[in-house]
C-alpha cells in the first residue's frame, strides 16, 4: 500500500454541496454548477497514490485545485466526499485530536509566504512546532540548532525574519517543517515567491536534503520546469481533474492531451531526458574472441565505421574501427584484444542530455551507455543527443557521420562470436 492514498476525492465550496455533488456525478459541468448554484468545484474524481520516500509533484495553472488538494491531505480543508488514507489510516474519519496529532508528528507544511513569526528569533521560529508539541526548551532548541545548521543558516539563530532575505526566510520555513521529523512534507508553492536564482538554489537544497532524508514529499507548483526537476512523479490537474500522472520522462515524451502538450512544448528537455531515453540497441556488437574479419564483415553489412566489443557477461572491452580492423586483417591477427580503442565517451543511463552534450561534441565516436558494472546497455550516436530533443530519427556511424537508420536492421543486439566467423 502507498503511504498516501486518495480515492475519488471531491471538494466543492458552497452552502449546498450535496446538490452540487449529485449534479457533478450526473455529468453537469463545473461551470454550469457555478452559474446555477454559485458553488465552486475545486476537485472532482481525484484518485492518486504517493509512495513512501518519493517526491510527488502536483502541478497546474491557477484555479486547477492543486493547493486545495494538498490542504485536503491533512484536512485543513475538509473534502466534500471521497477517501484519504495516510499510512493505512482514514484521515477523514479522524477526530479533531487525531488530526492535530497527524499535523504535529506525521505531516509538516511549508507555505509560499514563509509564515514566520516576525516577533520571534530564527531559533524560536524553527523550534515552534516542538514547542507546540510540548517539548522542553533545551531539547527543542538543540534540535532547532541542528536544522538551522543543516539548511545553511548557522550563525543566524538570534536574527529576526525581517533581517533575512527571501531565500533565507524560506530556509527557515523548511527547517521549521523538518524540525519535528515528519514522515511527510507538504510544500505548497514553497519557492514561487523567490527570485529565479534563489529559487533554483532552494531547489538544489531540497534535492540534496531529500537525497539524505528520504522523506515523502508532496510538492505543489505551477512551474513545469520545477516539477520536472524535483518530481519522481508528477500529477497534472486541470479544473480539479487529474489529467495525467507519470514520471518526468513520461510527461515529456507521451503527453496525455493537448493541455499537457501545451505545458511541455517550451520545456528545456536537455535537463530532463536521460541517456536511457536517447540510447538505442547497437545494430552489432562483437565478441572480444572474434577476429578482425568478423568485425569488418559486420561493419560492412550494417554500414558502420566502428563497432563496440564486449567480453564475458557483456562487459564493454572497447571499440573497433574499420581502419584498425583492416590493418589487423592484413597483418593476419586473429583476436581483437590488442586493437581496441578505449578513448571513447561513456555514460550511465540516468545522466541527462545536458550532461551528455560535452561528451557528444568532444569525441568522434558514439557514446556507450553502461551500467555500474560496465555492461553495455545501449549506444547513443552523437547527433542522437540532438535528435532525441527534436524527435528526429537521424543517427550516425562510428565516426560521428550522419546516416538514416534502417529500421529493418534494428532490434535485438547481435553479438558475433568466433563460432560463426572465419
Amino acid at each position: 500500500m502507498a503511504l498516501i492514498e486518495i480515492k475519488n476525492l471531491y471538494k466543492i465550496f458552497g452552502a449546498d454541496t450535496k446538490d452540487a455533488l449529485e449534479r457533478l456525478e450526473e455529468g453537469q459541468s463545473k461551470d454550469d454548477i457555478m452559474m446555477e448554484l454559485g458553488h465552486a468545484v475545486a476537485l472532482q474524481e481525484v484518485t492518486l497514490s504517493v509512495e513512501e520516500g518519493e517526491t510527488f509533484v502536483v502541478m497546474g495553472l491557477s484555479g486547477s485545485g492543486k493547493s486545495t488538494l494538498v490542504r485536503c491531505l491533512n484536512c485543513l480543508i475538509k473534502p466534500t466526499s471521497g477517501e484519504i488514507w495516510v499510512d493505512g489510516k482514514d484521515v477523514m474519519a479522524m477526530t479533531d485530536e487525531e488530526l492535530r496529532e497527524l499535523r504535529r508528528y506525521k505531516m509538516s507544511m511549508v507555505f509560499q509566504r514563509f509564515g514566520l513569526l516576525p516577533h520571534r528569533s530564527i531559533l524560536e521560529n524553527v523550534a515552534f512546532g516542538l514547542e507546540v508539541a510540548g517539548v522542553g526548551k533545551e531539547e527543542r532548541e538543540e534540535k532547532a540548532l541542528q536544522w538551522i545548521d543543516t539548511v545553511g543558516l548557522k550563525g543566524y539563530e538570534d536574527s529576526r525574519p525581517n533581517e533575512l532575505s527571501g531565500g533565507m526566510q524560506q530556509r527557515v520555513g523548511l527547517a521549521r517543517a523538518l524540525c519535528t521529523d515528519p514522515e511527510i512534507l507538504l510544500m505548497d508553492e514553497a519557492f514561487s515567491a523567490l527570485d529565479p536564482l534563489i529559487r533554483r538554489e532552494m531547489q538544489n537544497e531540497l534535492i540534496d536534503l531529500q537525497a539524505k532524508l528520504k522523506k515523502t514529499i508532496v510538492f505543489i507548483t505551477h512551474d513545469l520546469d520545477e516539477a520536472l526537476r524535483l518530481g519522481d512523479r508528477i500529477a497534472i490537474l486541470k479544473d480539479g481533474l487529474v489529467v495525467q500522472v507519470g514520471t518526468p520522462e513520461e510527461i515529456l515524451l507521451n503527453p496525455a492531451d493537448d493541455y499537457v502538450r501545451d505545458f511541455t512544448q517550451d520545456v528545456n528537455r536537455v535537463l530532463v531526458l536521460t541517456a536511457a531515453n536517447a540510447m538505442y540497441d547497437p545494430l552489432t556488437v562483437i565478441d572480444v574472441r572474434a577476429g578482425p574479419r568478423v568485425a569488418i564483415e559486420a561493419m560492412i553489412k550494417q554500414g558502420l565505421s566502428s563497432v563496440f566489443v564486449v567480453g564475458k557477461d557483456r562487459r564493454l572491452k572497447g571499440l573497433m574501427t574499420m581502419d584498425d580492423a583492416v590493418k589487423a586483417s592484413k597483418q593476419k591477427l586473429k583476436t581483437l584484444d590488442s586493437l581496441l580503442t578505449v578513448d571513447y565517451p561513456t555514460a550511465l543511463p540516468d545522466e541527462t542530455l545536458d550532461e551528455l552534450l560535452p561528451k557528444a561534441t568532444s569525441s568522434g565516436y558514439p557514446i556507450a551507455v553502461v551500467d555500474s558494472e560496465n555492461k553495455l546497455l545501449g549506444v547513443i550516436p552523437r547527433v542522437a543527443v540532438l535528435s532525441a530533443l527534436l524527435g528526429a530519427a537521424v543517427e550516425e556511424d562510428g565516426y560521428g557521420q550522419p546516416y538514416m537508420h534502417n529500421e529493418n536492421l534494428a532490434g535485438e543486439n547481435k553479438i558475433l562470436t568466433p563460432e560463426i566467423t572465419e
